[in-house]
């Protein structure tokens, strides 16, 4: 995905670090970049917010349930299959 602008980090690039973003598991300088580039950009920031949403649902409703290591690799996996063709 991209916005069609310039910004000193790309749209997709972005998109690819938004959960490790929202977890806090970057470092100042990544999350500082990431966070201009979301000031910046509105349609990372919808996106953004949307995984924000979903990351918040999971949580109150899945909190308790530790995912197996199969079952993470599963979704991680489909989630990189939907983004390439999003991006295609």
């Amino acid at each position: 995905m991209s916005c069609g602008n310039h910004h000193d980090t790309d749209c997709r690039e972005v998109l690819e670090k938004v959960y490790s973003y929202l977890d806090g598991e970057l470092d100042e300088g990544k999350y500082a970049d990431i966070r201009q580039h979301l000031d910046e950009c509105h349609p990372c920031l919808e996106e953004y917010g949307l995984e924000q949403v979903i990351k918040q649902l999971i949580a109150k409703h899945c909190g308790c349930d530790q995912a197996s290591a199969d079952l993470r690799a599963k979704v991680l996996n489909r989630i990189d299959q939907v983004r390439s063709e999003l991006a295609s």
